[in-house]
Parts: C-alpha cells; sequence; structure tokens
C-alpha cells in the first residue's frame, strides 16, 4: 500500500489512496490501530482514507483515530487531505471533500498554507460548568457538524506553565463527563493577548494532548467570539505544533460560518509493508 504521511501544524496523519488500494472498510479501524501505533509502525494520531463520493463532492474522506475509532472529521486532517487532493489531480484548487460529519470545502492559498470552511456548530453552550473532585470548572461544550463532533472548552490560568501530568489527569476525567453524551475533545485555552490564544488539547480516540487540533481551535474561537472576547476575525491560536488561523462570520448571534487556516507539510511518502497488516489485508 502506498502511503503519505503529512501533519498540520503538528497534527499528523496518514493517508491511503482507497481509490487506488481498495481495503474493505471493515478492515480500515484495525489498519489504523497499526500503523498509527509510533513505536510498533509509522504512527500518527489518526487515519485518513481517500474513498469514492457518494454525495456530490470530490472525494470522501474517512477519519480513523490512532486508536481505530471512527472521528466524525478532523479540522488539520482535512487541510492535509486537501493538499493530498490538489497534489494527486482528485481536485482543483478549490475542493469539496465529503466527511462523516457533512460537507467541508477547502481552498489551496499557497503551497503549504490551506483553508478549510469547518462544519457549522449544532449544539453551542455557553455555560455547561463541570464538577471534578469535588471542584467546579467553568466549561463551554459545542459540537460541530452533524453529527458533531464534541468540544469541551474551559479556560486555565497560565496555561503554557501547567503541569502537564495535572492537567491530563483532569482531561480525562472532563472527557468522559456524564453530561457529554459522546465524551468529548478536552481544549484548554487562555488569552494570552488581542485576538491571540493559546491552547492545549487533549483528543478522544488518541486519549492524549496531541500538537494541535483543527476544530478544537475553532470551538474555542466559537466561544470566545460569542462571548465578545475576540473579534472573530483573523484570531491567532498558538499550539504545542504552531500557529492556527481561525475566522468567525455570525449572525444575530449564531455562527453562520466558521474558517481555519494554517501550514501543512508533507513528511514522508513511501509503500507499507507492515506484516502485521498481511492477514488483514
Amino acid at each position: 500500500m502506498e502511503f503519505w504521511k503529512m501533519n498540520g501544524a503538528g497534527n499528523d496523519f496518514l493517508i491511503l489512496n482507497n481509490l487506488e488500494e481498495h481495503l474493505p472498510v471493515e478492515i480500515l479501524p484495525q489498519v489504523a490501530r497499526t500503523l498509527c501505533e509510533r513505536h510498533m509502525s509509522i504512527g500518527a494520531d489518526g487515519l485518513m482514507v481517500v474513498d469514492a463520493p457518494t454525495q456530490g463532492g470530490d472525494y470522501k474522506m474517512r477519519f480513523y483515530n490512532s486508536d481505530g475509532s471512527m472521528g466524525e472529521m478532523c479540522g488539520n486532517g482535512a487541510r492535509c487531505i486537501c493538499r493530498y487532493g490538489y497534489e494527486k489531480g482528485l481536485a482543483s484548487e478549490t475542493q469539496t471533500v465529503e466527511t462523516t460529519a457533512g460537507i467541508v470545502t477547502g481552498r489551496r492559498i499557497t503551497e503549504r498554507l490551506y483553508r478549510v470552511r469547518l462544519n457549522d456548530p449544532t449544539t453551542v453552550k455557553l455555560d455547561a460548568s463541570v464538577e471534578v473532585d469535588g471542584a467546579e470548572y467553568p466549561c463551554a461544550y459545542v459540537e460541530l457538524g452533524d453529527p458533531g463532533i464534541p468540544h469541551a472548552v474551559v479556560p486555565c490560568h497560565d496555561l503554557k506553565n501547567a503541569d502537564e501530568n495535572q492537567l491530563r489527569e483532569l482531561a480525562r476525567k472532563i472527557r468522559w463527563y456524564r453530561d457529554f453524551p459522546k465524551g468529548a475533545n478536552v481544549n484548554f485555552y487562555e488569552l494570552i493577548g488581542e485576538d491571540t490564544v493559546y491552547e492545549r488539547t487533549f483528543e478522544r480516540g488518541v486519549e492524549d494532548f496531541t500538537y494541535a487540533c483543527g476544530t478544537g481551535t475553532g470551538s474555542v474561537v466559537t466561544v470566545l467570539t460569542l462571548r465578545g472576547q475576540v473579534s472573530g476575525h483573523g484570531v491567532k491560536v498558538d499550539m504545542t505544533g504552531g500557529q492556527l488561523i481561525i475566522d468567525v462570520e455570525q449572525n444575530s448571534g449564531r455562527i453562520t460560518d466558521l474558517f481555519l487556516t494554517g501550514p501543512t507539510n508533507i513528511v514522508c511518502k513511501g509503500e507499507v509493508t507492515d506484516e502485521d497488516l498481511r492477514l488483514a489485508k
């Protein structure tokens, strides 16, 4: 199997082209678990599989977390797969990608810079405070798309200097919080300047912090925009792997458009020879 490895601001992915490989859909979770294991295989936060469109898009994006669970969508993954689609001749500089959470449109800005329109927020709860170990934490809850990608948005003072082990334990408890029906990605954030945010995201399916999360940044900026804490235009979100830019359009307190812009990087291209996948294939 031919593969590409890409990352978007440090959020890293493997891409397989099922238009060429013709892998049965039922084995893709095992393929994701095997290939995404960092010590035993190539390693990545997730696996993206390009497949034939069924809703009039240029192609379908199947997304799997590193634990093999299917994700509704991935913002940084969508930016990377748009570059893949353009460079493989599957789509033009503006393209339409089918995802489980709905249609995502992408645009090539420069060779490495890509912008996608994220799925619309379908659920926004600005006050969804959580209680963990007897302490109450302010929290908002956002779902993007339908079915929704769930995100908890949690402010954290002095986030850059926070103890990562303590933060991880808190994130695990919020990730499975009883009021979140599907669990949630947990986005800790701190406003560090005008229209500038620092963010750390604990992603379900990876079950740890990742270097970046595109839908997470979109959810954080959605909340901050609705609260009037950022302008919603050109909001810079710094994460471990780099900087992402979010633009929000709203009308009468409702988010109508949500855009994510950031860098892509083609890390390597090659052939999967992982012998643990022979039986699966």
